[in-house]
């Protein structure tokens, strides 16, 4: 069998368009943490900028996922130690203590690993930011978001908690540079809208799309990692019969696969209607009613809402009007309970699985407390 020589994420286009958010996001493992990390210390060999590393939980710096976290640095895939070649030797390893990161090496006569007296990084999450507004951190130079995305939850007013981080070690410098990466694993990220960047949806692997803001000097760095390796050495452990599966092994988008609809129904057996706007969507649920069958069928509705003062429309959006309700999970009346119920006995399908990713984002929203 011939081998296959695996092609990394390369940070280089990126940093060329010299922007102060630098986004990226593509396939799993692909080295878009490694190449960041790699940029951070090769700055901070060069003029002392240390590195902040942010991610959403305390819990991923506690232990051994603290521990490991540069470990791609001191043996990357092809068994290269980073840390010892651009040290010219005087450290091996990373060694992590309290929230801070260090060079180290191995002292023969003491038996036992040396750190540096100074940290080169940071941790910091999100979820644990109102102990950090007193700290000072005046020589990080560059903060690193890692996981920005999630198909879990995310915290509530998790933008303005990262906002609030890098006012924290930002202060009153404009000499830092902010990266953002993630795996694709949703389409609908709160942090895409809150930054304005209104095409992520429409990028294509390889794409790097620039965003403006006015004459205040910011500028924001979105590319859409493409995905070189195909036949990677490691896609034999993903070969089974599951589809789900293509996308860990692929760049593209992740999305769960829905329950469809089996079978045709009639306009008449439609006994109700009701409709979820969520982002630029607007989806149309159709309850129908026939002999021994009651299910909840979705799809997306192509043209305007016809009577927007009476159809039940539930939206993330507040409105005034008594027919417009927020959370679908969270009902306050009798009809809204009735509408929930086919969700919780599992009688709901959707016409295609981009449609059921929609719905299940709206639910997300719908069942936690963040801001979309």
């Amino acid at each position: 069998m011939k081998k296959i020589e695996q092609v990394f994420y390369n940070i280089s286009r990126l940093l060329k368009t010299k922007a102060r958010y630098f986004i990226v996001f593509g396939e799993r493992s692909n080295g878009k943490t490694f190449q960041i990390l790699l940029h951070g210390l090769k700055k901070y060999l060069k003029g002392g900028g240390q590195i902040a590393v942010l991610r959403r939980w305390k819990e991923d710096f506690r232990g051994k996922r603290a521990q490991a976290y540069f470990d791609n640095l001191v043996c990357d895939a092809k068994g290269h130690n980073h840390i010892l070649e651009l040290t010219d030797g005087k450290y091996s390893t990373v060694m992590y203590n309290a929230g801070k990161w260090y060079l180290a090496n191995w002292d023969e006569k003491e038996q036992k690993y040396i750190s540096a007296p100074d940290p080169f990084a940071f941790a910091f999450a999100l979820s644990d930011m109102e102990h950090e507004k007193g700290n000072s951190y005046p020589f990080v130079t560059t903060i690193f978001l890692d996981e920005f995305m999630t198909r879990g939850i995310y915290l509530p007013d998790e933008f303005i908690l990262f906002m609030n981080t890098i006012s924290t070690i930002v202060r009153g410098r404009d000499n830092v540079e902010i990266f953002m990466a993630a795996n694709t694993v949703s389409q609908y990220c709160p942090y895409f809208e809150e930054m304005g960047l209104k095409h992520v949806r429409q990028m294509k692997q390889g794409d790097i799309d620039v965003y403006k803001y006015g004459e205040s000097g910011l500028t924001v760095a979105v590319e859409y990692a493409d995905s070189p390796n195909v036949g990677k050495a490691s896609d034999v452990y993903f070969a089974f019969d599951n589809p789900k599966l293509q996308m860990i092994t692929g760049g593209a988008w992740e999305l769960d696969i829905y329950p469809h609809l089996q079978t045709k129904y009639k306009d008449s057996e439609v006994k109700f209607r009701y409709f979820v706007i969520f982002k630029e969507h607007i989806l149309q649920c159709n309850i129908v009613a026939r002999d021994n069958e009651m299910f909840t069928f979705i799809h997306k509705k192509t043209t305007e809402l016809k009577d927007q003062d009476k159809d039940i429309i539930f939206t993330t959006e507040a409105d005034q009007r008594n027919n417009y309700m927020g959370r679908l999970t969270k009902p306050t009346n009798k009809l809204g309970k009735k509408l929930l119920w086919f969700f919780v006995v599992n009688k709901v399908f959707y016409s295609t699985n981009e449609v059921g990713e929609i719905m299940n984002n709206y639910l997300n929203w719908s069942n936690n407390v963040q801001k979309m």
